[in-house]
């Protein structure tokens, strides 16, 4: 089970404040209000309240500098207010908060899901169960096409991108969050990015985008390894092409070029390679995966990017989660395998 934790030194907010806050904005909420965090992520800050037998969660933006359209709660709220109705694995948002005075950010409240979360190695449940690393990645890459099936109208989330130019977009923004978070220069991280802009692929649908689809955003029930029930963390989803959420599950999976490198754990067990995922998505969605290695890149171009923010906060100060002091080296480790993918 994911289980909430104390509040880490440095990352209390204005409790009685919030309290006040959410009975007046989120009906049937009575009683002292109780509060505990997940510690399972590295951005977003997440917390469990607890109104008697009501639990709610609390997510919202880390402290310190935000890089532009990151840790962005109006998309999270604008996507789970609508899509629990069209792909159930999504929790439903109630509140969204522009409103900073309350814990010094914007926030959204959504409902409380149960279940095991897959974190770099296979849960104590799972243990002994015959073909479970394969049973749980086959429900992965299920789920993600699921939401890639998603009728974008019926759910009312036309708004949320424009899919034209997706791609060009993408590795715009990308580009500009990498020149905010760097602390010295790292000339791999350009020419992946000169690469990867003179090859753009010509995306084959538009559909829904989480663009952080791995195991531990992901829930499972302890008796159902084959399902994947929720799925977490939609500040970042747009309309786009699908295969680049595909991307970013190759780039949370275990890869040998790793080995020697210092970054933190990925993922540990005896789980299918990545051409196993590829195969089992173009199965679930049809789609060819002839450009693959495109994606897969760019999502590890993109990983070092995201590895060099983290480290840049734990730099500033801004973060005392002593986690963050080995990103630098990970951001370092993701551009090189970046390259190694466009150029085998």
């Amino acid at each position: 089970m994911d289980k909430a934790n104390q509040v880490r030194p440095g990352e209390e907010l204005d409790w009685s404040k919030l309290a006040d806050y959410l009975k007046a904005n989120i009906t049937d909420l009575e009683g002292d209000m109780s509060v505990a965090q997940f510690h399972g992520g590295h951005a977003n800050l997440t917390y469990l309240l607890k109104f008697g037998d009501r639990e709610l969660v609390l997510r919202r933006p880390p402290f310190g500098k935000i890089a532009p359209g990151a840790h962005d709660m109006k998309r999270e709220y604008r996507v789970l207010s609508k899509l629990y109705k069209h792909f159930p694995q999504a929790p439903r948002a109630f509140h969204y908060s522009e409103d900073e005075s309350v814990i010094g950010a914007r926030f959204v409240v959504m409902e409380r899901r149960n279940g095991i979360v897959v974190r770099y190695q296979l849960p104590k449940v799972f243990q002994g169960i015959q073909n479970i690393e394969q049973r749980l990645t086959d429900a992965l890459m299920k789920a993600i096409a699921e939401l890639h099936k998603v009728d974008v109208e019926a759910a009312d989330l036309t708004k949320l991108g424009r899919p034209e130019g997706f791609l060009q977009r993408q590795l715009a923004g990308w580009s500009k969050r990498w020149e905010l978070s760097k602390i010295e220069e790292n000339p791999v991280m350009d020419e992946v990015m000169q690469q990867l802009q003179s090859d753009v692929p010509i995306p084959q649908a538009v559909s829904i985008v989480h663009n952080d689809l791995k195991f531990d955003n992901c829930q499972y029930q302890p008796d159902n390894p084959d399902e994947v029930t929720s799925i977490f963390d939609w500040d970042m989803t747009t309309l786009g092409d699908p295969l680049v959420d595909l991307g970013s599950t190759l780039g949370y999976w275990p890869d040998p070029f790793f080995d020697g490198h210092d970054i933190p754990v990925m993922l540990v067990g005896n789980f299918p390679d990545k051409k196993y995922l590829i195969d089992k998505y173009a199965e679930y969605t049809g789609f060819s995966m002839e450009r693959v290695s495109w994606y897969e890149s760019f999502a590890y171009w993109k990983g070092a990017v995201i590895a060099q923010q983290l480290y840049h906060r734990y730099v500033q100060g801004s973060t005392k989660d002593k986690r963050m002091a080995k990103f630098g080296n990970a951001a370092v480790a993701f551009s090189k395998i970046a390259q190694h993918i466009l150029n085998k």
